[in-house]
């Protein structure tokens, strides 16, 4: 805290993000590997948040590793664009049917904002409209500091709501630049609200953006939108994209992508080698098999472990939530949320307040008999850490 304000430089995994305001546990980690971590007093946890969910093979996966080495040994980066950054373009186009042009980034956050960019520079227009969490940039926040007026260009939509939607189309008719969406909030998008989407973009004239930063090459390559049968305008990757290394993408159809040449979206290691290397294998692993059906198939059984628990203990104060390869435990309150965690913890097992905890191809039987352990233990109302 006295070096990093908060403690570290992602908000998310503040002691207070993860374990609950107030509540200690581990602050920092010292090696990573599958889908077990070490932390810096020794002590190893099975991790089933996965860094947020960016990592979906696992922590230190070889294949990755090797070829983020390789890509390292020959420079990362240099005065020239490296030839991986057009490899992978052709990979996700491979993998994505709109993605007739890419744009590389290193975070979401980043990836979302010149999609709207684009979006903006396309239709000549200003106003947003968005539903899901895009990071921290000024466009969708209402942060301290985020001027007025930008909040201004950015309304708010309830998910799966399509009078809402409807109504704030229309509430800036002639202005819309694009919605922006993320497709699975805790639950995933009724396929009506999604076609509503479209459709408004269509009568409005705006692009539909889809948010695939938690979704793309998890629950399905191409995202959740796509996965449903509907096609938006502009897709945004990330996290899983690179098992983990710093890379964003933007793809999308050519008509619309074209705008990124007619304003300014460039930043200096936004083509770094090693993320593209890292993004390169695990597409190349995705090309061979089905990763999205392996990970629902373990998110299932790492769900439903969990669901014995709950039956197990006779916890009747929480739920299992979410879908397969993204899932939450719901308390009825924070304490309880809290002192659950803090036991499974203690049992071995690290698991994170709120949404979510993701599916891993590294989550072996014994990670998962673990958490199910782990759970039905913690989740007693005694609150014994071990039975």
């Amino acid at each position: 805290m006295a070096r990093i304000p908060g403690g570290t430089s992602t908000g998310s995994k503040r002691p207070d993000a993860m374990y609950g305001a107030g509540t200690p546990g581990p602050s920092h980690y010292s090696t990573a590997a599958g889908c077990r971590l070490t932390t810096t007093d020794g002590t190893e946890l099975v991790d089933f948040t996965m860094a947020l969910g960016s990592v979906a093979f696992g922590y230190a996966d070889p294949d990755v590793t090797e070829a983020v080495i390789a890509a390292a040994r020959n420079g990362t980066i240099a005065a020239l664009p490296h030839t991986l950054e057009v490899t992978v373009a052709e990979q996700l186009q491979a993998a994505v049917p709109i993605a007739e042009q890419v744009r590389f980034l290193k975070s979401g956050a980043e990836g979302v904002a010149a999609a709207v960019r684009i979006a903006r520079t396309h239709t000549q227009r200003s106003h947003v409209l968005a539903c899901g969490y895009f990071g921290w940039l000024d466009w969708s926040s209402d942060a301290a500091g985020v001027p007025a007026a930008t909040q201004a260009l950015c309304t708010r939509i309830p998910f799966g709501d399509v009078d809402a939607a409807r109504e704030a189309a229309a509430g800036v008719q002639g202005h819309l630049a694009a919605i922006v969406i993320e497709p699975v909030i805790e639950r995933m998008a009724p396929v009506g609200w999604l076609h509503a989407l479209r459709e408004l973009c269509d009568d409005n004239g705006a692009l539909f953006i889809a948010d695939e930063i938690k979704t793309g090459f998890r629950v399905h390559p191409a995202g959740a939108v796509m996965q449903q049968g509907i096609h938006p305008d502009l897709v945004v990757f990330g996290k899983a994209l690179a098992n983990g290394y710093p890379l964003a993408a933007v793809a999308g159809r050519g008509a619309a992508m074209a705008a990124a040449q007619h304003t300014w979206i460039s930043s200096t290691v936004a083509c770094d080698t090693t993320a593209l290397a890292a993004a390169s294998a695990v597409l190349a692993r995705h090309a061979r098999e089905d990763v999205c059906a392996q990970l629902a198939s373990i998110g299932k059984a790492m769900r439903a472990g969990a669901e014995r628990a709950v039956v197990a203990s006779g916890a009747g104060d929480v739920r299992v939530e979410g879908i397969d390869q993204m899932w939450l435990l719901r308390f009825d309150g924070d304490a309880r949320e809290a002192q659950v965690l803090a036991n499974a913890r203690a049992s071995g097992v690290l698991i994170k307040r709120g949404a979510y905890n993701f599916a891993a191809l590294a989550h072996d039987g014994a990670a998962l008999a673990a958490l199910e352990q782990a759970l039905a233990v913690a989740l007693r109302s005694d609150g014994a850490a071990h039975a």
